[in-house]
């Protein structure tokens, strides 16, 4: 029986265009931030607010409630998030921003 062996991150850098991982085997990937609609819209502090998770099977970015898998950034797959959830995540930020509680619809 052979023992599949998935590698996990230990470091993420999110430049103004890139997302770039680096990982337990030594390799480094980075992936265009266009990929990541909610990394590309954040601010450079909240980019640079991330943990681990699972091991290192994920990078969670708290302030923008945005989860990546390690799986699907070595798959090269996009996020796969709406763009109905998308627009919601966006016109929330916009709320907080302006102060106002309008809700928009999809």
């Amino acid at each position: 029986m052979s023992v599949i062996r998935q590698e996990h991150a230990i470091d993420v850098d999110v430049s103004n265009d890139t997302l770039t991982i680096e990982f337990s085997d030594g390799r480094t990937i980075s992936a265009p931030l266009a990929w990541y609609p909610r990394l590309a819209h954040a601010t450079m502090e909240e980019r640079g607010t991330w943990r681990l998770i699972g091991g290192g099977q994920g990078i969670h970015w708290p302030t923008i409630d945005e989860d990546i898998s390690v799986a699907n950034l070595l798959a090269g797959q996009p996020s796969a998030e709406s763009q109905c959830s998308f627009k919601r995540w966006l016109a929330g930020r916009a709320k907080l921003s302006r102060g106002r509680k309008r809700r928009d619809a999809c």
